[in-house]
């Protein structure tokens, strides 16, 4: 068509393949041919020798843009854009290649002037007035940025500089579409520019980070590029408000764009399993898990190409060696076990097929390290949660007197390897320090695959009495021994609480243990020879009685002392782990007194901040099983809550908020007094706390005692909202999480909590003036409309789960503040603006008391006579929330006996808003729209955004459609 078209009907040609396009984006390759051939004959001279008409193609091709600039989003208009990009870059492809066939490379080609010309038209529309116009300009050049091909300086500075602009427009769809433009010019700025100047990196990363719009922040987190300079700034998105930028960053950036994992360090990756696989959405969780499942592909391919890497035997497919590289990944030995952890099994519940070809063979056992020994762990922990029995049976697990030989096994060498220490470490001064730090780091990897069999053995089927005993004997003797770290203490507590036939003989046992612990420091030889034997599997210490002192401290040397101590904390930290498995009553265990009397009341008096904290941990959990020990501990551990470090701060208000929710009647429901005073001193204290976690910790505990209903205090609601808008708690995040949490759930679980909302409402709107008035430099908090807006939405009895049909509706009662707001004089008219427009999304429901109704019509019928607004719009919102009154309650005003309803509250109300009350009995009452709107009031408001465009065919109209 093009070849045989005459070059007078150039318009006619461009127009029909831009026609065509509109049907289909699959035709799109096909029409930039044809339209290609058009601009081609366009380009060479006539026959006649007259110039050519190349000036006159690009203005048809701006055309054919400019008809769809004032199109909102729809299929034809983005078919077009597309288009538009696809032509430019077929047409800079075969300008290339035919230059590439004649060997030469010319600065002006026929591409370079038509996108050169094409990208200075639409860059001309980024500052139009009209948003739609101003984001077709914008959408067009981002799809035409992937083949734009070389462009000259002056047009490369024009379009960075207009892209730079729109990157920050008011709208948010035009700042994705300049996104999406601008990340193809990151680092193509010229190292001689100024320094001082921003460059496009720079830019980006300044708005993935705070930008409003999630949207925006989406966009650049998917076309940013992963660079040493942006990796940080990415993996903050996974902390993201929006739940699909955090999906965006691992299905969109780590997985198809990281390569190998290896290029982030252990602690990126193990915060990056952290957030995805604890991410409250499912679909990030999803994300996150497919992102893991392609990092063991990774990990797979390359244990298939190494020799050491085969697999053992019975591994089909080498999908155990796999999955314990994948764990090489993680620091197992560390805290990164439960995120290496955590993603194999991620990796198991998104191929759950993988444990069936799960075979555990002596040599598995045998060569045992701390990633097989988590990747044993999970196998069996998933199993037994998706009750795959019979996949355990057929995967060879040994039985449990083959486990208590392999765990004895590596205790034993657990307890040669702190042997060869003491030994290094009794040594010359010039001890060889990397062979002692090479002997550290063996100690720290027996510990964790020892702690990986004992929780793997709680799992286990202990009806095997032979394999019982043998268990117990080892598990004594791990807990007995004082140089085991204290990671052992809990998997080792939990394996004999499964074995102990009842709660009173495992206190019976750890008290014993704890004994041994005290007495064996006083009895052992200054040279501890024997310390080894005394912890070895072979030999296992006969029952204790109970608890006996050691000798005064007075009478010990300074070392004698220091190791005194030391195996008080070790007993302390047993004891803890113990009584955080006991649910039974102080009275079923009276052994336990001797340990209290002995060891934690001492610990609780000590000047050692280690040691008081473990003692006051130990006393709060013997009191949450000892209900008068709780009742007389109280104001101890109350005392403790200042002048004491933060740690140790942590600790208490932990305990003492588990006291009050435990025991609440008997602390804090039974004395309103002191149920006051215990309030307003978390209250206080919560105020003036200035460390984050002290103030996440009393924001969680005071959030528990409001949803338990022991308090119902307005005041303490109101701090809590202010808490949560104050530019002071901006960056504690924890606390920030907590609140958001809070405010909905408690107060959609009953109307009775969204009425004290209601009540506040008012109260947190005034200090958060105050607080907006007294912000410093740097400092920013919500505004007091969004503030407004959050509280209309926690008082909407909508969405209350309590669906008592009560007749007094809270939204009603927060229109008659908003009302009685507006008579208020002193009110800003910002405040005023805000009231009116929130009247108007109030949920007011048929069915409302008349008391209520008589109160709103009061209300609204004299607001003009009293305080008018004073703005058109003000007045035009007044009179849709009246108008919307009347159709509601129409019939109500007019049964209503106003002699009936009028008492103390109603006479208040009239007094309040100084207006006579009416007399007679033939009062009536309705919601009439205001008659004291003027012409000019009355006129609507003009939409800036909307200003009239006329499209014609002369190419000067379109400059002065864009400019």
């Amino acid at each position: 068509m093009a070849k045989s078209a005459p070059i007078s009907n150039l318009h006619a040609a461009v127009a029909a393949i831009f026609g065509e396009t509109q049907v289909s984006a699959a035709n799109h390759r096909k029409n930039s041919v044809a339209l290609y051939k058009v601009h081609v004959q366009a380009s060479k001279p006539s026959k006649d020798g007259s110039e050519t008409r190349e000036e006159e193609f690009e203005r048809e091709f701006m055309l054919m843009l400019t008809r769809v600039m004032e199109l909102k989003k729809g299929a034809l208009p983005d078919r077009v854009v597309r288009f538009a990009g696809t032509y430019v870059k077929h047409l800079n492809t075969k300008v290339a290649e035919e230059n590439e066939k004649k060997g030469i490379t010319p600065d002006d080609t026929l591409a370079s002037r038509f996108t050169s010309h094409i990208l200075n038209f639409l860059m001309g529309g980024f500052n139009a007035k009209n948003k739609v116009v101003r984001g077709r300009c914008v959408q067009i050049v981002a799809e035409m940025m992937p083949g734009i091909g070389d462009l000259d300086e002056d047009t490369f500075n024009q379009l960075r500089f207009g892209l730079s602009q729109r990157i920050r427009d008011k709208e948010t769809s035009i700042r994705v579409s300049a996104v999406v433009a601008i990340h193809k010019l990151i680092g193509t700025e010229d190292p001689d520019d100024d320094a001082d100047e921003e460059t496009v990196l720079e830019r980006l990363l300044d708005i993935m980070s705070n930008d409003d719009a999630a949207e925006v922040r989406r966009a650049v987190v998917q076309y940013i590029p992963i660079l040493q300079d942006t990796l940080h700034h990415i993996l903050l998105r996974l902390r993201d408000v929006d739940a699909q930028t955090r999906k965006t960053v691992y299905s969109a950036v780590l997985q198809p764009k990281l390569g190998h994992p290896r290029r982030l360090t252990i602690a990126q990756r193990e915060e990056i399993v952290k957030s995805g696989l604890g991410d409250r959405e499912p679909s990030v969780r999803l994300a996150a898990s497919k992102m893991l499942a392609s990092w063991l592909d990774i990990m797979m391919g390359e244990s298939a190409h190494a020799k050491e890497l085969e697999a053992w035997e019975g591994d089909d497919g080498g999908i155990m060696k796999g999955l314990v590289e994948f764990l090489h990944l993680f620091d197992v030995v560390g805290p990164g076990s439960v995120m290496g952890a955590d993603g194999v099994t991620a990796i198991f519940n998104l191929r759950p097929d993988i444990v069936d070809i799960f075979k555990f063979t002596d040599e598995y056992w045998t060569s045992l390290t701390a990633e097989s020994a988590v990747l044993a762990r999970c196998f069996v922990a998933f199993c037994l949660k998706e009750k795959k029995q019979e996949v355990m049976d057929e995967s060879g697990l040994p039985a449990i007197s083959a486990f208590a030989y392999h765990i004895g096994d590596h205790y034993n060498s657990l307890l040669a390897i702190l042997d060869e220490l003491r030994i290094l470490g009794a040594g010359e001064e010039g001890a060889d320090s990397e062979e002692i730090e090479q002997r550290e780091e063996d100690l720290a990897r027996a510990e964790s695959i020892l702690k990986e069999l004992l929780q793997m053995t709680v799992n286990l089927d202990f009806s095997d009495e032979l394999g019982r005993r043998k268990l117990f004997a080892i598990v004594r003797n791990i807990l007995g021994h004082i140089g085991l770290r204290e990671v052992i203490i809990e998997p080792a507590l939990d394996v004999l609480y499964q074995i102990t036939p009842s709660e009173q003989e495992l206190v019976r046992i750890v008290v014993e243990i704890v004994s041994d612990l005290r007495d064996k420091d006083e009895d052992e030889d200054e040279d501890g020879d024997a310390k080894s034997d005394a912890g070895s599997v072979a030999s296992v210490d006969q029952p204790k009685g109970v608890l006996r002192k050691i000798k005064d401290r007075s009478t010990m040397s300074p070392e004698e002392q220091r190791a005194a101590d030391e195996a008080d904390l070790r007993c302390l930290t047993i004891c803890i782990a113990m009584l955080e498995r006991v649910n039974g009553s102080f009275e079923e265990n009276v052994i336990l007194e001797g340990l209290i009397a002995d060891l934690i009341v001492p610990a609780v008096k000590s000047k050692d901040i280690v040691m008081r904290e473990k003692g006051l941990i130990s006393l709060g959990l013997c009191c949450l099983i000892a209900k008068k020990m709780a009742l007389n501990s109280f104001k101890l551990f109350f005392s403790q809550l200042q002048n004491t470090p933060d740690e140790l701060r942590l600790k208490v208000l932990t305990i003492v908020f588990d006291l009050i929710l435990v025991y609440e009647f008997d602390i804090i429901a039974r004395d309103e007094v002191v149920a006051e005073q215990i309030t307003t001193f978390l209250v206080q204290m919560l105020e003036a706390e200035e460390v984050p976690k002290v103030q996440a910790t009393l924001c969680v505990g005071i959030c528990k005692l409001l949803l338990a209903g022991l308090i119902k205090d307005q005041k303490v609601l109101a701090t809590l909202v202010l808490t949560y808008i104050s530019p002071v708690t901006a960056g504690n995040e924890e606390l920030r999480q907590c609140l958001s949490f809070f405010f909905p759930v408690y107060c959609y679980s009953s109307l009775e909590n969204q009425a004290r909302m209601q009540a506040i409402f008012l109260q947190a709107f005034e200090h958060a003036t105050e607080l907006r008035d007294e912000l410093e430099e740097g400092e920013d908090m919500i505004t007091l409309q969004q503030l407004s807006t959050l509280m209309m939405d926690w008082t909407n009895q909508e969405k209350s789960v309590d669906k008592t049909h009560d007749k007094k509706q809270v939204h009603a009662s927060l229109a008659v503040d908003l009302l009685k707001a507006l008579y208020d004089s002193e009110r800003t008219d910002e405040e005023r603006k805000i009231f009116c427009q929130q009247l108007n999304h109030l949920h007011i429901n048929k069915g409302l008391d008349l008391k209520s109704i008589t109160k709103l019509n009061i209300l609204t019928e004299n607001l003009h006579a009293q305080h008018p607004l004073q703005n058109a719009t003000l007045e035009r919102s007044m009179n849709k929330f009246r108008g919307t009154l009347g159709k509601m309650f129409e019939h109500d005003l007019q049964e209503l006996e106003f002699n009936t309803l009028l008492d103390d509250e109603i006479r208040g109300l009239y007094d309040y808003i100084g207006v006579d009350v009416p007399e007679g009995e033939d009062v009536s009452f309705s919601f009439e729209r205001s008659r004291f709107l003027t012409d000019s009031m009355v006129a609507p408001a003009q939409n800036e955004d909307e200003d009239e465009y006329v499209f014609c065919s002369d190419y000067c109209c379109i400059l002065t459609l864009i400019l």
